[in-house]
């Protein structure tokens, strides 16, 4: 795989809830990341005292964060409209040249910033809320 530029590391959002999703607006950095807890299942017959993790039983968390600049579009609004409103809407990451993850998102914290001699800023944070889906690029 070639060397990506960050900025095709898009996070995108279902906008109506109609499947039609739009990169949010601004935003200058964005991370996904993956999370499984474990469950140990040592005991004293375990081989050599060695800890034993049952495959497949943890629970299963991603979870979204960017931040960028606050250009006040459709996107800034609807991202303002699930955080009130509570919604657990749809969003996409696109990772470039390895494939898009989807799934349902809770925006669980959503900053605005701002200094008088700069540009406001926003980050925010999704936490995934169900199964996600990896489709291959």
């Amino acid at each position: 795989m070639a060397v990506q530029s960050g900025k095709d590391l898009l996070i995108k959002l279902d906008m109506v809830g109609d499947g039609s999703f739009e990169t949010i607006a601004g935003l200058r950095a964005s991370r996904i990341s993956f999370n499984a807890e474990t469950v140990d299942v040592t005991s004293l017959e375990s081989t050599g005292g060695w800890r034993e993790l049952l495959a497949g039983a943890g629970v299963k968390t991603a979870s979204i964060s960017g931040s960028g600049v606050f250009r006040d579009a459709s996107t800034d609004e609807r991202a303002r409209q699930i955080f009130f409103d509570g919604e657990i809407p749809l969003f996409q990451v696109i990772i470039p040249d390895f494939g898009v993850i989807e799934g349902a998102f809770q925006l669980s914290s959503i900053e605005y910033a701002g200094s008088h001699n700069g540009e406001a800023t926003y980050e925010m944070t999704m936490a995934s809320a169900g199964a996600l889906t990896f489709t291959a690029l």
